[in-house]
């Protein structure tokens, strides 16, 4: 069973490698690199074209990410294992895929190994591996969505989710009883290395959070000053 992992792996890269902001952005002429912040994901494709082409984008690349993982655990026996009764081995194959399919995304090779920050794909990654971090990710969802209401700000609500992802899975995940072979503390090391990722993606954004200049959803950008003609 063991053996199919790597195969899984190069799927979800692959996969997740598929720029749909890009490709959507095409679509209506539109350079997504060249618009707004220049990044490919969901964010920028709503500024470029709209809300309803950035929740459109933000589905796309979630399923990117979903679809290879809940594959994988499906056709390797994972899916539907407690964290209790999953073997190690394959639960850090199977968190590879996670991992395979935000490369993909981060680091595209459709767009010269470039892309977005991996938030939707990375989410609908782990929403797929059943139920060992389902749980946690819908309540790290519920995070952001509350630090969105308080801030207005889409990164700063990204990081805030993926920083409580470990803390998640120590809370929901069931502790092993005697003779158990797994236990939270490995999806804790995994949400850990993928928070980590998620910060490294922000970087630039939090440059601007500290410089008090990222935008908040809703704001009106600033105005030049008017000019008198002499």
């Amino acid at each position: 069973m063991q053996g199919g992992w790597p195969i899984w792996i190069v799927i979800a890269f692959l996969s997740g490698s598929v720029p749909f902001g890009v490709i959507l952005a095409k679509a209506h002429g539109v350079d997504l690199r060249k618009v707004g912040s220049g990044n490919v994901g969901a964010t920028n494709v709503g500024r470029a074209l709209g809300r309803a082409w950035g929740l459109l984008c933000f589905f796309l690349d979630a399923l990117k990410g979903a679809a290879p993982v809940l594959a994988a655990g499906r056709a390797m026996g994972a899916l539907g294992s407690p964290v209790t009764e999953l073997p190690p081995f394959d639960l850090w194959w199977w968190s590879g895929t996670v991992f395979a399919a935000l490369l993909g995304h981060v680091f595209s090779p459709w767009i010269g190994f470039k892309g977005g920050k991996g938030v939707a794909t990375g989410f609908g990654a782990m929403v797929a591996m059943w139920p060992v971090l389902t749980w946690p990710v819908l309540l790290a969802l519920a995070a952001w969505l509350a630090s969105m209401r308080v801030t207005r700000i889409v990164s700063l609500s990204s990081m805030v989710a993926g920083c409580s992802l470990p803390l998640w899975c120590a809370i929901t995940l069931p502790w092993p009883a005697e003779g158990a072979v797994g236990s939270p503390w490995r999806p804790m090391v995994v949400t850990g290395a993928l928070a980590v990722a998620v910060l490294l993606t922000h970087r630039a954004n939090i440059g601007r959070l500290l410089a008090g200049t990222e935008p908040r959803v809703g704001a009106k950008k600033p105005q030049p000053p008017a000019t008198i003609a002499s």
